[in-house]
């Protein structure tokens, strides 16, 4: 068991790891962990990602050409972490077919595949359009659970995966109670390290949790519970789609819907900016260009977080820019609301005065 899943990559990484060395994750990744490997003198590489997340041509192409002298001395990364469903930041899932693919690439290399998987169980069906009818539940346990992308746990064949798991984003932020699964020695190693640390989660946390779980839900009511959670996230998902595809100026703005968690990756066409030239010349920074555009959003009363932010590589030279939302923590008339303050406040900023192109679907490609 661990204190959540952020504690559980930092006792991994302290298992493992010694300062100066690298760990492979998406060029986006959690922020968080990448603060706790950076405490930690740890130095996390990103690797390129697409509509499904991490690529394995990318993974194999850094590691098959990793020069220790280009990277202070370190040696060739065995680690690799990434959050297969609702990736937080970008919203990206991968298919079973990516991630047999990413497996063998670990295969490959010999890797520690950790998996974070927060957001597992809040995958949903693709969004068709503002139009479509409601979402429905699944008709049974069985059917939620083999609608499911099998996690990399599953394809697993020689014990290189540890899946970190948590009940943050599907019982209560608070608990702070999650755990890890792995082959037994690393189990054992971790029980040991956290027990000169941690030790273990609250006992008043676990004990809550063992009386809703065990003595109240049992199995089947916890199925219920995530069944009707991720068709509140789906619906809030589908709101928020809708309220960007109505209220965004499309001519800025391009997105590809998330197929689980709760966050909306929304790319920003930066280079229609009229400051746009500065940054291209030197003057300006990207990253004064994405702050005055934040503050912009924030004048209007709503809020986005900075993509820059979730930089596996800090420091690394941007080229695109984007922005996190989410569509956890609101109502439904609350979203739409702050997306049509966002759409207005990137109007202002860039010049654009007319409501712009309003396309009915969803956007495809990048502005």
């Amino acid at each position: 068991m661990t204190i959540g899943s952020t504690s559980g990559l930092d006792m991994i990484l302290r298992m493992f790891y010694h300062p100066g060395m690298c760990v492979l994750t998406e060029e986006y990744t959690f922020s968080t962990a990448a603060e706790a490997a950076t405490s930690l003198s740890v130095k996390m590489i990103g690797v390129a990602v697409d509509d499904e997340g991490m690529l394995p041509d990318s993974l194999d192409s850094i590691l098959t050409s990793w020069d220790p002298s280009a990277h202070n001395g370190s040696p060739k990364p065995f680690l690799v972490y990434t959050v297969p469903s609702g990736q937080n930041p970008t919203g990206a899932t991968q298919s079973l077919p990516r991630r047999k693919a990413l497996y063998a690439v670990a295969e490959k290399h010999d890797l520690l595949l950790i998996e974070d998987e927060p957001y597992y169980f809040l995958q949903m069906q693709p969004y068709t359009g503002s139009s479509s009818p409601p979402t429905t539940a699944p008709a049974t346990h069985a059917d939620f659970l083999s609608s499911l992308v099998p996690s990399f746990l599953s394809l697993d064949t020689i014990g290189r995966v540890i899946r970190v798991d948590s009940f943050s984003k599907v019982i209560a932020p608070g608990s702070r109670i999650g755990w890890i699964t792995a082959p037994e020695q690393i189990c054992e190693r971790y029980f040991r390290h956290s027990d000169q640390s941690t030790q273990g989660p609250s006992g008043f946390s676990q004990l809550a949790l063992f009386k809703l779980l065990d003595e109240t839900w049992g199995h089947e009511g916890y199925f219920d519970w995530l069944v009707h959670i991720r068709l509140e996230y789906t619906a809030r998902r589908n709101v928020m789609l809708a309220a960007c595809d109505a209220h965004l100026p499309r001519e800025l703005c391009s997105w590809k819907p998330p197929m689980a968690g709760m966050f909306h990756w929304i790319e920003v066409a930066w280079r229609r900016h009229p400051l746009a030239e500065k940054v291209e010349s030197g003057e300006m920074s990207m990253e004064e260009l994405e702050d005055r555009i934040w503050l912009r959003v924030i004048e209007e009363g709503t809020l986005l977080i900075k993509g820059s932010w979730f930089q596996a590589d800090r420091g690394a030279q941007l080229d695109k820019m984007f922005f996190r939302g989410t569509f956890a923590a609101a109502k439904s008339e609350q979203i739409t609301e702050a997306v049509r303050r966002v759409g207005r406040a990137l109007r202002s900023e860039f010049g654009v005065q007319e409501e712009g192109l309003m396309g009915s679907g969803v956007a495809n490609g990048h502005a």
